[in-house]
């Protein structure tokens, strides 16, 4: 009778084992699948971004290069140093659409061994490069043009003027055109800084705004060379015009080499990341939380938590499995999520360089 009650035990303790078996797994396949179509359906939806940005800098290229070729003729043909600066302007930004179309190509590179996170960093690094490109090539040159118009004077006939003129009408429709793209996209992907937070986005928006101003600025300038005379209205719109590209590729450059550096996500992740830390029944204490942008629509998150006594290891190794699951489902940026428990109290973890901020914190 004992060894008969002994192997009913034993089986029942089998099957319940192996029910639990059944069931973990259909659990963990059911995360899984959920997982895998939440990847899915982001992946989508930035491959649906990233085709309509790359349609607009495809417009904003073929506008500049038609723009770029004319302004410069029609520079030559009217010795004008504002429509020179201006071809030399459009000229920058040709080259740029180009930066930004690489960026849009090689930032979706799947990660491998030599980059494990991936290359998603690289957006911002062709968009650093074009703002470079603006400063180089537009601003300089247009600051060129300005001075050696204002040295050596220039002297410009009617239909000069005039060419000059139709080129610059010209310019503006095809910029402002290109400007209204771009814009509609802003607003299809939420508006404001939410539409602008893709770099090639944002750098498209700058190139025709500036753009728009600096054919508007020039026209002005050529025009009150027309009626005066005097060289110095057409070399100060050149100069005016090589100012606002520097601003501009300063503006674009700072933003660019803030998120190469490792520019943390928003305030606003980083809030609903500790809220839902601190929301855990397990976690005493957050001892600190680091976030860091590693692409467009990717973030890494580092935590380190401080659980409740008496947890054994393998509750704790459930515990954080399920945080990082929650974490994932709820911040849909968080690519990399590492988790740190500790056994340290909150008040040594405060104290410590990891949590302060301070330089050699593990």
């Amino acid at each position: 009778m004992t060894g008969t009650s002994s192997e009913r035990r034993t089986a029942r303790t089998a099957r319940t084992a192996g029910q639990n078996a059944e069931t973990n797994d259909e659990t963990n396949t059911g995360r899984a699948a959920e997982e895998k179509a939440r990847g899915g359906g982001d992946r989508a939806t930035s491959s649906n971004a990233d085709h309509r940005t790359r349609v607009t800098v495809l417009v904003a290229l073929a506008a500049n290069l038609v723009i770029a070729v004319a302004k410069a003729v029609g520079g030559l043909f009217a010795g004008s140093p504002a429509l020179l600066s201006e071809a030399a302007h459009s000229v920058a930004d040709s080259l740029n659409e180009v930066f930004l179309l690489a960026a849009l190509r090689r930032s979706r590179r799947p990660a491998d061994a030599r980059h494990p996170f991936g290359y998603g960093k690289e957006r911002f690094f062709w968009s650093l490069l074009a703002a470079v490109g603006i400063f180089v090539m537009g601003g300089c040159f247009s600051f060129f043009q300005g001075v050696e118009a204002l040295r050596s004077g220039a002297d410009e006939k009617l239909s000069g003027y005039v060419t000059g003129l139709v080129v610059l009408g010209v310019a503006f429709l095809a910029e402002g055109a290109s400007l209204l793209r771009a814009l509609h996209q802003v607003r299809k992907q939420g508006g404001g800084l939410a539409g602008l937070r893709d770099p090639a986005l944002r750098t498209v928006v700058a190139e025709d705004g500036t753009a728009v101003l600096g054919v508007t600025l020039a026209a002005i300038g050529m025009a009150l060379h027309m009626v005066t005379g005097q060289v110095v209205w057409e070399a100060s719109a050149s100069l005016a015009i090589g100012a606002l590209l520097v601003y501009v590729a300063y503006r674009l450059g700072r933003e660019a080499r803030d998120q190469l550096i490792g520019e943390a996500a928003d305030p606003e992740t980083g809030a609903r990341i500790r809220a839902l830390l601190d929301a855990q029944p397990e976690i005493d204490s957050v001892e600190a939380l680091f976030t860091m942008k590693m692409g467009l629509d990717a973030a890494l998150v580092a935590a380190r938590v401080d659980l409740m006594p008496g947890l054994d290891s393998e509750r704790v190794e459930e515990v954080a499995v399920r945080i990082k699951r929650s974490i994932a489902a709820t911040v849909t940026e968080a690519d990399q999520i590492f988790l740190d428990v500790t056994d340290r109290g909150a008040r040594e973890a405060a104290e410590s360089p990891a949590a302060t901020g301070e330089r050699g914190g593990a």
